[in-house]
């Protein structure tokens, strides 16, 4: 199984809603992408969003990366985010790895993802563990 963990933090609560917009049609987009599994949301503090999701192959992960909403809504996070870091990994679980798990996989192999207003923490490469709670996570599937 192939596994996407992606988290942006935005520079401002200007974005917030524009965000959720492009969100919800990606969110669309995903749950009729072919070889999708699984996947969670994590609303974090202080404007940070994180996404977990589980896929047949990374091929598959690209194929939606590349198209319809998703592919509409990259460029706009560069203006939109002032922290952005992406990780991908693979294993044999057919499920979805703790948020905690998560964490730890962005912070041994994070990708650092151009933003026009970095943060301190984005200049520094520091990734926050997230805050974890019933209320905070949010099923894809």
């Amino acid at each position: 199984m192939f596994v996407s963990v992606t988290r942006l933090r935005l520079r401002s609560w200007w974005f917030v809603f524009r965000f959720f917009r492009h969100n919800s049609a990606t969110a669309a987009q995903l749950r009729k992408a072919a070889g999708f599994r699984s996947g969670a949301t994590l609303i974090d503090r202080g404007w940070a969003f994180w996404t977990k999701t589980l896929w047949d192959s990374e091929q598959d992960m690209k194929v939606y990366r590349g198209s319809g909403a998703h592919s509409t809504s990259m460029p706009l996070l560069r203006k939109w985010c002032s922290e952005s870091a992406v990780t991908h990994w693979t294993q044999p679980e057919d499920r979805l790895p703790s948020w905690l798990d998560a964490h730890r996989h962005l912070v041994e192999a994070p990708r650092f993802a151009a933003v026009d207003h970095p943060g301190s923490d984005h200049t520094a490469r520091r990734i926050p563990e997230p805050t974890v709670s019933f209320w905070r996570d949010h099923p894809l599937s």
